[in-house]
């Protein structure tokens, strides 16, 4: 697991990096979560932010004490965004561990380990993906998403179209990917629910491609909001700089992968104004009601990105799962921990996320409109929390 390399990245997880060393010291009433994390490949920008936030969680817990004495104890392995690696991750650390949590770097590893998981019932299971196939308790009981899925994103896009402009036309712009594709034919109906016409679905390949004959196509469609899917980030800035040199006054918008601060500011002016879902308040908010980033700040006095918020959610979340399990006095079992996940209403996440959440099947359906200042280099709000019911 290659956790340490010169320069800041080192520095960055070198707290962290010594929590997965405590494996080997484990006592027999440790609370363990183990992690098949991204630290090297393509995924590698989210996944050091995960690790960082989830390993940060992690020691807070246990500098106060743990939960009800017993400690966590967090087990890292780098797969590199791949779904055998990831396998072999979980297979060797839940070997040497009795694991009680585990985060998952994709969605088809979360497919993947599924019947694993049921089979042990031993522990639940969380991670990066936002599939809309994973929000379904009756065929993946012991998973959950730390987030609206990708349909809901949708969603809660879609509702602030339909506020700003009713009667909008939209575009779906998105990768011919099985991420890509996963919320746009339901997205349709929602859509058309909220008096909303979906003037044209266009679809390319991920990453870098010419998009000319696509831009024309959107320039044709003449969208009031065009929604991207499926990217990071190309071959999003290609559209907007195009479109913006052909005249195109659509607002663009992106969902929970392309909205990471340093991700929106590469677009360079031509992303000013680019909007987006997002489930958690960014590093840099200053709510009054959010000690949950004072006390980021306080560990980490540079910007974090939003794959540690999600890091950090997740460490939150397993952390009052095994809380509110002890306390009613049952054993650290799957069918006993996902029942007091499922059992969390109302819950303050320290203003980590802008309202109290509660977990509806594998999910958290609420998130917030932010929007890309370039001047500020920062990404604001530009709406109120929205909730689905």
């Amino acid at each position: 697991m290659k956790l340490f390399r010169s320069g800041g990245w080192a520095r960055l997880l070198a707290p962290v990096a010594m929590l997965a060393g405590m494996a080997s010291a484990q006592a027999a009433d440790d609370i363990v979560i183990g992690g098949s994390i991204p630290l090297s490949g393509v995924f590698a920008f989210a996944g050091q932010g995960i690790h960082a936030g989830l390993g940060d969680y992690v020691k807070m817990v246990n500098e106060k004490g743990g939960i009800q004495g017993r400690k966590l104890v967090y087990v890292p392995e780098d797969t590199a965004y791949k779904v055998d690696a990831s396998v072999a991750a979980f297979k060797k650390i839940t070997s040497q561990n009795k694991v009680n949590f585990y985060y998952g770097d994709s969605t088809g590893f979360s497919k993947t380990i599924n019947a694993e998981l049921n089979r042990a019932g031993t522990m639940i299971m969380t991670g990066a993906s936002f599939a809309t196939e994973l929000n379904d308790p009756a065929k993946y009981p012991n998973q959950f998403m730390l987030g609206p899925d990708y349909t809901e994103m949708f969603g809660i896009l879609l509702r602030y179209i339909a506020k700003e402009k009713p009667g909008a036309k939209v575009a779906f712009v998105y990768s011919d990917t099985e991420f890509g594709r996963d919320p746009i034919a339901s997205s349709r109906g929602v859509a058309e629910k909220l008096g909303l016409k979906v003037a044209t679905e266009i679809m390319t390949p991920p990453g870098s491609v010419d998009v000319s004959t696509e831009v024309i196509k959107l320039r044709r469609a003449d969208p009031d909001f065009t929604i991207f899917h499926g990217y990071v980030l190309a071959p999003i800035p290609e559209f907007v700089s195009q479109g913006k040199r052909m005249g195109l006054k659509t607002r663009y918008m992106g969902t929970f992968w392309t909205m990471d601060n340093s991700t929106v500011m590469q677009m360079g002016e031509d992303g000013d104004g680019f909007m987006g879902v997002m489930p958690y308040r960014y590093y840099y908010d200053d709510a009054a009601d959010a000690p949950a980033l004072k006390a980021i700040r306080a560990m980490r006095p540079e910007y974090q990105s939003t794959g540690y918020m999600q890091g950090y959610l997740a460490g939150m979340l397993f952390a009052e799962t095994a809380r509110r399990t002890l306390a009613e006095g049952k054993p650290l079992t799957a069918a006993n921990m996902k029942a007091a996940l499922d059992g969390i209403k109302d819950f303050d996440t320290g203003g980590l996320i802008g309202v109290p959440i509660t977990i509806k099947g594998n999910s958290i359906p609420v998130g917030r409109i932010y929007q890309a200042d370039f001047k500020q280099k920062k990404m604001l709000p530009a709406s109120d929390w929205i909730v689905l019911k």
